[in-house]
């Protein structure tokens, strides 16, 4: 494994120190309900607010944890470093992140590491943005190219990676990839000029195309085919002493899934739309529709393993795992299963 698990490590130091502090990353964004002292409390740190979780959002604003006796406050990580960090550090009882993420702390030694309880979605959530419209675009073309990537050992930078060798192009050798700028800063970076291309989130991808700054050229949703993108994770010991906690918070997930499946970006939209107030309603169906249409959502969350073995192999390949882990200690299906009967 390369120092990505180190440098988490050295984070969950600094960040103690900070939260010693009283200084918390993230910041709140709407949850379920207000405060009710017949609710159990939960807070869930995610990785990113992003329309790319919309059945989670779904749940919150249709009321499914509220009914199922949780009183939700996410924040949001700004990063799945710091997402772990706070899980790993008892400041979120649940994360919400890529899974590489538990298998690094696992590697590195905690005792008491973050299970895999339930998998949201299943295709990657970025796309790769140009300069210039790419009617017939190919992964070729970037060979001698600039483009803004992301975090080395994250998911996004090591699925566009996987995408690349299955296309016979060289990450290191055929492409410049920046990996330097800060998660979220990509877009503004390119629209200031650095890069030919940009590997983007949305809505970062369809604003740069609104802006006229740039094209959404391919998805890599798509091309990397079905990979265990984001999950949701515990502590070990939070999950044995509150299983009734975690299986409510997924029953409650099982509701939001069942709604994308069954409603129209147009509805999903309207009903996600107060989690995005930034964002205009025809942009949020607009999104939805774009992650819909490749098959983003699973259907159920439960994390299989061969969905692990894949994610173990592509950390293999991006040089980030020397050894594999136990699917049986860091992914616990019984809460996603016991959700669908």
């Amino acid at each position: 494994m390369k120092k990505t698990g180190s440098i988490l490590l050295a984070a969950l130091l600094l960040m103690g120190v900070l939260w010693g502090c009283g200084s918390k990353p993230g910041e709140s964004a709407p949850a379920s309900s207000g405060k009710s002292s017949d609710k159990t409390p939960v807070v869930l740190n995610e990785v990113a607010h992003s329309i790319f979780y919309a059945p989670m959002y779904v749940a919150i604003e249709e009321g499914y944890f509220a009914d199922e006796g949780i009183d939700l406050t996410l924040i949001t990580g700004f990063g799945a470093d710091k997402t772990m960090t706070a899980l790993l550090t008892g400041e979120a009882d649940i994360g919400f992140m890529g899974s590489e993420s538990t298998i690094y702390t696992y590697k590195e030694g905690a005792s008491d590491y973050a299970v895999n309880f339930a998998q949201l979605t299943q295709r990657a959530g970025n796309f790769l943005v140009s300069r210039e419209p790419i009617e017939n675009f190919t992964w070729d073309m970037l060979i001698g190219k600039d483009v803004l990537g992301g975090r080395a050992g994250g998911m996004p930078e090591m699925v566009f990676e996987y995408i690349l060798k299955k296309n016979d192009i060289d990450p290191a050798n055929d492409l410049s990839i920046d990996q330097s700028i800060d998660f979220g800063s990509t877009a503004a970076a390119f629209s200031g000029g650095q890069g030919d291309f940009s590997v983007e989130f949305e809505p970062h991808a369809t604003s740069l195309e609104s802006k006229g700054d740039g094209y959404v050229v391919a998805s890599l949703g798509e091309d990397s085919g079905y990979v265990p993108y984001t999950a949701f994770s515990a502590r070990k010991s939070y999950i044995e002493k509150n299983p009734d906690v975690i299986e409510s918070f997924t029953r409650a997930l099982q509701k939001g899934m069942d709604y994308v499946q069954t409603h129209t970006p147009a509805e999903i939209a309207k009903v996600i739309a107060p989690q995005f107030a930034e964002t205009d309603i025809a942009t949020i169906e607009t999104i939805v529709g774009r992650y819909a249409a490749q098959d983003t959502w699973k259907s159920d969350l439960v994390f299989s393993e061969d969905s692990f073995t894949l994610l173990e192999n592509i950390l293999e390949e991006a040089g980030e795992l020397d050894g594999r882990v136990p699917y049986a200690d860091l992914v616990d299906t019984s809460f996603a299963k016991k959700v669908l009967q």
